[in-house]
């Protein structure tokens, strides 16, 4: 029987329509509240973990994910935003490529360093087109990467670079409008990309009320991700009330389809 990450989260949506996944930041949850967290999150009917981000300053990412295993058996996924965020104790890892710029350390680059690491560590490495999009607001991710995101009245150009990734053959794509994104994914964005390819899409950022979560779930994305909204708001009512609007908005859709 299979039991890679990449099946489980296949699985998952296979299962719920819309899966729940909560990003965290090393930066913003410290060892003191991560078992509260965790437990809340779990408690809420989270489906996974992506833990990373475009800057971190924690130097010992190993422990951390350690640290962070004692409180969870729920899967932990690499999110990174550099080769110092690789750590051999996470359960896979996005193989990041942003596709939406034109910046080629992070279309392919950074990732011949990491390809040997990854070997050697027996990390689950999982192919993911990511896909920034504008924000109306300028996103550690776009900053960082030195990308130009895609134009969110553009939803042709979004598709287009999808059905371009899995013409390649990455095996998930991500659209993400980024930390502190004004504006989150357009709606029409994801129906348009969800009708044309045929790899669950993950979509994250500013996603900040559990109505725009069910909203992106009943376009059609396989993950809704969300981080920052948790920061202000760690509690289990909010938690809850994100991941039962995604899981029903996600129900609705794979039950109204063909």
């Amino acid at each position: 029987m299979n039991t890679s990450i990449y099946h489980t989260l296949l699985e998952i949506a296979a299962a719920k329509g819309t899966g729940f996944i909560v990003l965290i930041d090393p930066d913003a949850l410290s060892p003191e509240n991560m078992s509260q967290f965790l437990g809340v999150c779990e408690a809420a009917g989270t489906d996974a973990f992506f833990l990373g981000g475009s800057l971190m300053h924690v130097p010992w990412m190993d422990r951390y994910v350690q640290m962070l295993k004692q409180h969870t058996t729920l899967p932990i996924i690499g999110f990174p935003g550099s080769l110092t965020q690789i750590s051999g104790h996470l359960d896979a890892m996005l193989y990041l490529s942003v596709i939406s710029g034109r910046n080629p350390d992070y279309l392919f680059g950074q990732h011949v360093y990491a390809a040997p690491i990854l070997r050697k560590l027996g990390l689950e490495a999982i192919s993911t087109g990511y896909m920034l999009i504008e924000s109306g607001a300028l996103t550690s991710a776009q900053y960082m990467s030195n990308s130009m995101p895609l134009p969110r009245k553009k939803s042709n150009i979004a598709v287009a670079t999808a059905l371009a990734a899995e013409m390649m053959g990455m095996k998930l794509l991500m659209t993400d409008a980024g930390s502190g994104a004004d504006f989150p994914v357009p709606m029409e964005m994801v129906a348009g990309i969800t009708a044309t390819v045929s790899i669950p899409l993950i979509v994250g950022g500013g996603l900040r009320t559990p109505e725009m979560a069910a909203a992106r779930a009943q376009a059609g994305a396989s993950f809704i991700v969300v981080g920052n909204a948790f920061e202000d708001r760690p509690d289990k009512s909010f938690i809850a009330e994100m991941a039962t609007a995604t899981h029903e908005s996600g129900q609705k859709r794979r039950f109204a389809t063909p």
